[in-house]
């Protein structure tokens, strides 16, 4: 891995530390559900920061936390700016994680088809072939040697 990669990566964790730990003690907006920062991506150039987060709750939640990140954004870009110490401080997004609704939706797709299996395997548990039970073709016998 190079360098470069490897200071970005370490840049986009620290700023996960930085913004989880704001979330929970600097801001105090009512709006604010249950948040998780699950990821953070910066551009190569520290410029840009895209933060992944989660919200525990309804669509109403998910909404309300999305307003009161937006209006915290400059509080939390400039605590970023100060306790990271880089040269120009990345500006900040915040992107809602699809992953939790993948997930649900994948598991439910899973579960479907473990349904779907084992209605098959209890359909063929009692099931007959349809036809010779041996449907493959044998060569014919030469009686005649016996002879």
């Amino acid at each position: 891995m190079s360098e470069q990669k490897i200071r970005g990566r370490k840049v986009a964790d620290r700023i996960r530390v930085i913004v989880a730990e704001l979330l929970e003690r600097r801001v105090k907006d009512p709006r604010l559900g249950f948040v998780t920062v699950t990821e953070v991506r910066v551009t190569g150039d520290l410029q840009h920061a895209s933060v992944f987060y989660t919200v525990l709750g309804s669509d109403e939640d998910r909404d309300a936390t999305t307003a009161a990140l937006e209006s915290a954004k400059g509080l939390i870009r400039s605590e970023v700016g100060r306790q990271l110490g880089l040269r120009l401080t990345p500006t900040i997004e915040f992107i809602l994680d699809a992953l939790p609704d993948t997930a649900k939706h994948l598991e439910e797709a899973l579960r479907a088809a473990a349904e779907r299996d084992a209605e098959l395997a209890e359909l063929a548990a009692g099931a007959t072939p349809a036809g010779d039970a041996d449907p493959y073709r044998k060569p014919a016998r030469d009686d005649d040697e016996t002879e």
